[in-house]
Protein backbone atom coordinates (compact mmCIF):
# COMPACT_ATOMS: atom_id res chain seq x y z
CA UNK A 1 0.00 0.00 0.00
CA UNK A 2 2.94 2.38 1.01
CA UNK A 3 4.80 1.49 -2.06
CA UNK A 4 1.28 2.47 -4.10
CA UNK A 5 0.92 5.59 -2.40
CA UNK A 6 4.62 6.15 -3.55
CA UNK A 7 4.24 4.96 -6.92
CA UNK A 8 1.35 7.48 -7.87
CA UNK A 9 3.39 10.80 -5.62
CA UNK A 10 6.15 10.07 -8.19
CA UNK A 11 4.07 10.03 -11.13
CA UNK A 12 1.79 12.93 -10.35
CA UNK A 13 4.85 15.01 -9.86
CA UNK A 14 7.15 13.03 -12.49
CA UNK A 15 10.24 12.62 -10.93
CA UNK A 16 11.46 10.75 -7.91
CA UNK A 17 10.78 11.37 -4.47
CA UNK A 18 14.34 12.01 -2.69
CA UNK A 19 14.63 10.84 1.05
CA UNK A 20 15.97 13.40 3.75
CA UNK A 21 19.02 12.02 4.86
CA UNK A 22 18.04 11.30 8.55
CA UNK A 23 21.75 13.14 9.62
CA UNK A 24 22.67 16.82 8.28
CA UNK A 25 26.06 16.86 7.11
CA UNK A 26 28.47 17.51 9.84
CA UNK A 27 31.40 20.26 9.59
CA UNK A 28 34.32 21.30 11.83
CA UNK A 29 35.98 24.65 12.45
CA UNK A 30 37.87 27.11 13.92
CA UNK A 31 36.84 30.71 14.61
CA UNK A 32 40.49 32.36 15.36
CA UNK A 33 41.11 35.36 17.34
CA UNK A 34 43.53 38.15 17.94
CA UNK A 35 43.75 41.37 19.62
CA UNK A 36 44.10 44.13 17.33
CA UNK A 37 44.54 47.67 18.19
CA UNK A 38 40.42 48.35 18.52
CA UNK A 39 40.32 45.24 20.68
CA UNK A 40 39.18 41.62 19.88
CA UNK A 41 39.03 40.56 16.47
CA UNK A 42 38.21 37.49 14.00
CA UNK A 43 39.30 35.72 11.30
CA UNK A 44 36.73 34.89 8.56
CA UNK A 45 37.21 33.61 5.23
CA UNK A 46 35.29 34.27 1.80
CA UNK A 47 34.00 31.14 -0.36
CA UNK A 48 35.41 31.24 -3.92
CA UNK A 49 34.39 30.46 -6.67
CA UNK A 50 31.42 32.03 -9.05
CA UNK A 51 28.14 31.83 -6.15
CA UNK A 52 29.93 33.84 -4.00
CA UNK A 53 31.45 36.53 -6.34
CA UNK A 54 29.09 39.27 -5.97
CA UNK A 55 28.03 38.38 -2.10
CA UNK A 56 29.67 39.88 1.20
CA UNK A 57 27.35 40.69 4.16
CA UNK A 58 26.25 37.64 5.11
CA UNK A 59 28.67 35.33 3.17
CA UNK A 60 31.69 34.90 5.09
CA UNK A 61 32.39 31.91 7.71
CA UNK A 62 34.40 30.28 9.61
CA UNK A 63 36.73 28.01 7.96
CA UNK A 64 35.27 24.95 8.31
CA UNK A 65 34.64 21.71 6.46
CA UNK A 66 32.43 18.59 6.45
CA UNK A 67 34.15 15.14 8.78
CA UNK A 68 33.33 11.41 8.93
CA UNK A 69 31.66 9.64 11.54
CA UNK A 70 35.53 8.14 12.59
CA UNK A 71 37.20 11.01 12.84
CA UNK A 72 37.79 13.68 15.77
CA UNK A 73 36.52 16.69 15.42
CA UNK A 74 39.10 18.75 16.60
CA UNK A 75 41.86 17.33 14.29
CA UNK A 76 38.70 18.06 11.09
CA UNK A 77 39.01 21.36 12.41
CA UNK A 78 42.65 21.63 12.39
CA UNK A 79 42.79 20.33 8.67
CA UNK A 80 40.08 22.67 7.32
CA UNK A 81 42.02 25.34 8.91
CA UNK A 82 45.57 24.66 6.99
CA UNK A 83 43.38 23.25 3.84
CA UNK A 84 41.28 26.94 3.28
CA UNK A 85 44.27 29.21 4.45
CA UNK A 86 47.53 27.38 4.08
CA UNK A 87 50.32 26.86 5.86
CA UNK A 88 51.39 30.24 6.96
CA UNK A 89 48.44 30.20 9.11
CA UNK A 90 49.34 29.12 13.16
CA UNK A 91 47.16 28.41 15.82
CA UNK A 92 47.30 28.22 19.58
CA UNK A 93 45.83 25.83 21.60
CA UNK A 94 41.62 25.14 20.91
CA UNK A 95 38.95 25.57 23.12
CA UNK A 96 35.46 24.02 22.18
CA UNK A 97 32.50 26.96 21.01
CA UNK A 98 30.22 24.41 20.83
CA UNK A 99 27.63 23.24 17.90
CA UNK A 100 25.67 25.46 15.75
CA UNK A 101 22.73 24.64 13.27
CA UNK A 102 22.98 26.48 9.97
CA UNK A 103 20.00 27.67 7.82
CA UNK A 104 20.38 24.59 5.31
CA UNK A 105 20.35 22.04 8.48
CA UNK A 106 23.90 21.91 8.49
CA UNK A 107 25.36 20.79 12.03
CA UNK A 108 28.90 23.41 12.68
CA UNK A 109 31.33 21.84 15.73
CA UNK A 110 33.68 24.51 16.54
CA UNK A 111 36.33 25.52 18.32
CA UNK A 112 38.09 28.60 18.72
CA UNK A 113 41.87 29.96 19.19
CA UNK A 114 44.42 32.54 19.44
CA UNK A 115 45.83 32.95 15.57
CA UNK A 116 48.44 34.57 13.90
CA UNK A 117 47.67 35.23 10.38
CA UNK A 118 48.41 37.61 7.17
CA UNK A 119 45.70 37.70 5.29
CA UNK A 120 48.39 38.44 2.72
CA UNK A 121 49.93 34.82 2.95
CA UNK A 122 46.16 33.26 2.44
CA UNK A 123 46.88 29.62 -0.14
CA UNK A 124 43.75 27.76 0.05
CA UNK A 125 42.90 24.65 -2.00
CA UNK A 126 40.93 24.78 -5.24
CA UNK A 127 37.84 23.05 -6.35
CA UNK A 128 36.82 22.31 -10.11
CA UNK A 129 33.29 23.14 -11.12
CA UNK A 130 31.78 23.35 -14.64
CA UNK A 131 31.59 26.69 -15.20
CA UNK A 132 29.78 28.49 -16.86
CA UNK A 133 26.98 26.14 -15.92
CA UNK A 134 26.28 22.99 -19.60
CA UNK A 135 29.64 24.51 -21.31
CA UNK A 136 31.27 21.90 -21.47
CA UNK A 137 34.19 23.80 -19.72
CA UNK A 138 35.83 22.69 -16.12
CA UNK A 139 37.51 25.63 -14.19
CA UNK A 140 39.44 25.66 -11.22
CA UNK A 141 38.28 28.01 -8.18
CA UNK A 142 39.84 28.77 -4.78
CA UNK A 143 38.24 27.45 -1.68
CA UNK A 144 38.16 30.44 -0.20
CA UNK A 145 38.63 34.07 -1.59
CA UNK A 146 39.97 36.38 0.58
CA UNK A 147 40.65 35.45 4.20
CA UNK A 148 40.11 38.79 6.74
CA UNK A 149 40.37 39.99 10.24
CA UNK A 150 37.50 41.88 10.97
CA UNK A 151 36.25 43.67 14.56
CA UNK A 152 33.63 42.10 15.91
CA UNK A 153 30.57 44.23 14.69
CA UNK A 154 31.67 43.95 11.35
CA UNK A 155 32.01 40.20 11.52
CA UNK A 156 28.63 39.96 12.97
CA UNK A 157 27.16 41.79 9.41
CA UNK A 158 29.63 39.80 7.47
CA UNK A 159 29.46 36.08 8.61
CA UNK A 160 26.71 33.99 7.79
CA UNK A 161 23.84 34.38 10.24
CA UNK A 162 23.66 30.84 11.96
CA UNK A 163 27.46 31.28 12.44
CA UNK A 164 26.71 34.96 14.60
CA UNK A 165 26.05 32.76 18.20
CA UNK A 166 29.66 31.66 17.63
CA UNK A 167 31.22 35.40 17.87
CA UNK A 168 29.12 36.00 20.77
CA UNK A 169 30.16 32.65 22.63
CA UNK A 170 33.70 33.96 21.72
CA UNK A 171 32.83 37.01 23.51
CA UNK A 172 32.05 35.01 26.49
CA UNK A 173 34.91 33.08 26.59
CA UNK A 174 37.73 35.57 25.51
CA UNK A 175 38.89 37.64 28.57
Amino acid sequence: MVADRRQARTTAIEKPLRRRSERSPVSAGILAYRQGDEGLEVLLVHPGGPFWRNKDDGAWSIPKGEFGGSEDPEQAALRELSEELGPAASIGPLRPLGEIRQRGGKRVVAFFGQAVFGPANLFSNTFELEWPPNSGRRQHFPEVDPAEWFDLDTARIKVLSGQVALIDRLVEAVP
